[in-house]
């Protein structure tokens, strides 16, 4: 049996396939790093992992996170997904998918790709951390202060210093596999 971070619970398959094949590693398509953004905000208050056993649904209710059909949304659509028990209802973090969404649009138009943005935070490459235990992760950095400050200037919504920095963590800009897990020290891609 795999070690691995103390926080992928072994009796949840979805849990321990996104500890091994997706957490901390590098992701720099735009729609998934949206798609992530979105999901980290939807987390808010939450267990994440509430969130993962809900993603397929909210990727096929939110269009696959196409963030040009999102950032079209009608009030009628907005009332609609807040009736849909397979997702989050929260107005506040579905109205801030849908406006997250058109400044995704707006970077796109300026011809900014969202992933050169968002990874300039890191300088273009994952920070590896060395933390023995999952204990000792942090809720939020410096750095995940600054991306929350610059993305929440740019008019982001759901983008908090925590929120961000999980966010990183799951894109890979930071790999805090902790020692305990298998994937430690390993450039996992």
């Amino acid at each position: 049996m795999k070690n691995r971070c103390s926080w992928a619970n072994p009796a949840n398959q979805i849990y321990v396939e996104y500890h091994d094949k997706e957490w901390g590693r590098p992701v720099f398509d735009d729609l998934r790093l949206f798609e992530m953004l979105c999901l980290e905000g939807a987390q808010a208050g939450l267990s994440w992992e509430t969130i993962l056993n809900k993603r397929e649904h909210y990727r096929k209710v939110f269009d696959g996170f196409d963030p040009y059909k999102m950032a079209k949304y009608k009030t009628s659509k907005i009332e609609k997904l807040l009736l849909d028990p397979g997702i989050v209802r929260n107005r506040l973090k579905v109205n801030a998918f849908i406006e997250n969404a058109k400044i995704f649009v707006e970077i796109d138009k300026a011809g900014l790709s969202f992933s050169d943005y968002l990874w300039s935070f890191v300088d273009g490459k994952p920070i590896a951390n060395n933390f023995k235990t999952s204990k000792q992760l942090p809720a939020q950095t410096e750095l995940s202060n600054v991306m929350s400050k610059t993305l929440k200037k740019r008019g982001f919504r759901f983008v908090g210093p925590t929120i961000c920095y999980a966010f990183m963590q799951a894109v890979g800009m930071v790999n805090d596999h902790t020692k305990e897990c298998y994937l430690y020290g390993k450039r996992i891609k």
